[in-house]
């Protein structure tokens, strides 16, 4: 996704991972958007659910979205 992109949460390709990830709001059908990259590109900065969440890249790449 670009900054400013929104789409919708449709899965985690990491199940361990995916257990952390909707503890922390990240729920398939939910809206996501893009906000940007850190200065070094990681972490990144994502708005769900009215806040915003800041996520290693390495975490992010394994939320798959339906733009």
């Amino acid at each position: 996704m670009k900054p400013g992109e929104t789409a919708l949460i449709a899965g985690f390709s990491n199940e361990d991972l995916s257990i952390k990830l909707l503890e922390m709001g990240l729920l398939p059908g939910t809206a996501i958007r893009f906000n940007f990259f850190a200065p070094l590109g990681d972490p990144v900065c994502v708005s769900v659910s009215g806040y915003d969440l800041s996520l290693r890249l390495s975490e992010a790449r394994t939320i798959g979205v339906i733009i």
